[in-house]
């Protein structure tokens, strides 16, 4: 095979409508990725479906293509490959997904680089340029030789962030529609939820970028506004205070978004830093208000703590967006509709309920995938919207309609109409006059700007939520045919599950 001198990278768009719609971000890998190939002299574009559509005349002068996946992307990803495969070109996977179904990646594409890529593909491209030799001895490859499915050794994780390119961004075509800066700090959790998949990509152990590494590429960015993609922003709390000081000294402080856990409340010093380095929004995986629901999660967190975290972040000015999972085991309709009202007694600003799911390389994927219980392996159902797999209280026909239900409940009509002319618009009005009676003009104006917000997204929810609902009406109606289990069956011995893929 020539000589590898153009490389395009795409990222399937997620079927459907999904919470973050309005607010597109691209993954940082295909980013990364891309500048280290330029780096090497080589030709690199990024399609992001998000922002620009796949413009094949270009894709297809190409010499090696490579496609990143999560489950629900997966089957687009499949389309795209046989497509670029049948004009002769090779075409490589890497992602969460695939990491995990290497063996059906294989199928559709020459390459599967599973884990942290960075190394893996620019080993995989000097191989071709000599002539596709020796492949077994490419860690973190998996390819077909003969019929057969090869899987090379693992490859260790990067453990020097730093050794790393900043992600050039503008490698992405329509990349000057990306309004929000993403910015990664670190890789790894310690947290090893069920459901979560991030363990089994990045690992337990946490590696973390340099302070000075990240307020750097922060300052090269030209976005009014930065979301940071850490799981947890504030694994290490010590380091987030001395980023934050720093950020703040260099003049990188524009408005920031993290995730991070309800707990973090507990250091105040770190809240008023936040504060102060304009800190407007945070992501929270508070995932239930039902405490045996936590317990099974392994969340090793209170609701009151939970609680506690909204009123103290609302202190300080920030505005809380709660990530709710519903369909544990312990789930019914009662503790699921507890967190509905959990997050509207605590005035939560914005919220997501997904319907949890049994992503590949989880736990929870294999402990179902033994007991008989997904419903299907259409990997594009797999987004959080759509039940997959048989709940053990409840029917999935049910879960999928509670899970509709949680998220028009807080995105109705009537909240809307009580946020403008309720009970609770007499209390902001009075509090906004009590604070522009005390001077407190910063704050008066934070009460209107929170405000304002939680109206526009309780309208926006509103439409997206039934829209939705309506793409979703046939997987909801084939969830309706399928019988409850005896519960104490599945508490004992596995059942068969009806495949209505």
């Amino acid at each position: 095979m020539a000589r590898v001198r153009k490389v395009t990278l795409i990222e399937p768009r997620p079927p459907g409508y999904h919470v973050y719609s309005l607010f597109p971000l691209p993954r940082l890998g295909l980013p990364i990725m891309g500048a280290i190939l330029k780096n090497r002299g080589i030709d690199v574009s990024i399609y992001c479906q998000d922002f620009h559509p796949i413009d094949y005349d270009d894709v297809l002068s190409s010499d090696l293509v490579g496609i990143s996946t999560t489950t629900s992307t997966a089957p687009e990803a499949y389309r795209i490959a046989e497509r670029i495969k049948q004009a002769g070109i090779p075409v490589v996977f890497g992602g969460p997904h695939v990491t995990f179904a290497a063996d059906e990646a294989v199928e559709h594409g020459d390459y599967c680089v599973r884990g942290e890529g960075e190394y893996t593909l620019t080993e995989l491209i000097d191989a071709i340029d000599e002539g596709a030799g020796d492949l077994r001895s490419i860690k973190g490859l998996s390819f077909k030789s003969g019929g057969e499915v090869i899987h090379n050794e693992d490859r260790g994780r990067v453990t020097d962030l730093d050794a790393l390119p900043f992600p050039d961004i503008s490698l992405i075509k329509g990349s000057e529609r990306i309004s929000i800066s993403p910015i990664i700090t670190s890789r790894g959790c310690p947290y090893d939820c069920s459901f979560c998949s991030v363990t089994g990509m990045f690992g337990r152990a946490c590696r973390y970028r340099s302070i000075d590494s990240v307020v750097e590429e922060m300052l090269t960015r030209e976005q009014k506004m930065t979301f940071f993609y850490d799981d947890n922003f504030v694994m290490d709390p010590r380091r987030t205070k001395a980023l934050l000081e720093l950020m703040i000294s260099k003049g990188a402080d524009k408005p920031w978004s993290a995730q991070i856990r309800a707990d973090t409340v507990r250091d105040r010093e770190l809240i008023k830093l936040f504060q102060k380095s304009n800190c407007w929004v945070v992501y929270i995986g508070f995932e239930s208000a039902d405490e045996e629901t936590l317990k099974e999660y392994n969340k090793r967190e209170t609701v009151e703590e939970m609680a506690e975290a909204v009123c103290i972040l609302h202190e300080h000015g920030i505005i809380v967006h709660g990530m709710f999972v519903i369909g544990a085991e312990n789930d019914t309709t009662q503790s699921i509709r507890k967190s509905v009202n959990f997050a509207m007694k605590h005035q939560i600003d914005t919220v997501q309920f997904m319907a949890l799911t049994p992503l590949p390389g989880t736990a929870y994927y294999h402990e179902l995938e033994r007991q008989d219980r997904l419903l299907t392996r259409d990997w594009q159902l797999y987004d959080g919207h759509h039940v997959v797999y048989q709940p053990r209280d409840i029917s999935p026909y049910e879960l999928q309609r509670e899970a509709f239900r949680a998220m028009k409940c807080f995105y109705s009509i009537r909240e809307c109409i009580r946020m403008l002319i309720g009970p609770d618009s007499f209390r902001f009005f009075a509090k906004l006059n009590l604070n522009l009676l005390r001077g407190k003009w910063k704050r008066a104006r934070w009460e209107i700007e929170r405000r304002v917000r939680r109206w526009a997204y309780s309208a926006y929810g509103h439409i997206l939520i039934r829209r939705v609902e309506a793409a979703n009406r046939e997987w909801t109606q084939a969830l309706a045919k399928v019988p409850q289990r005896i519960r104490e069956t599945l508490k004992t011995t596995p059942g068969k599950a009806e495949d209505n893929a």
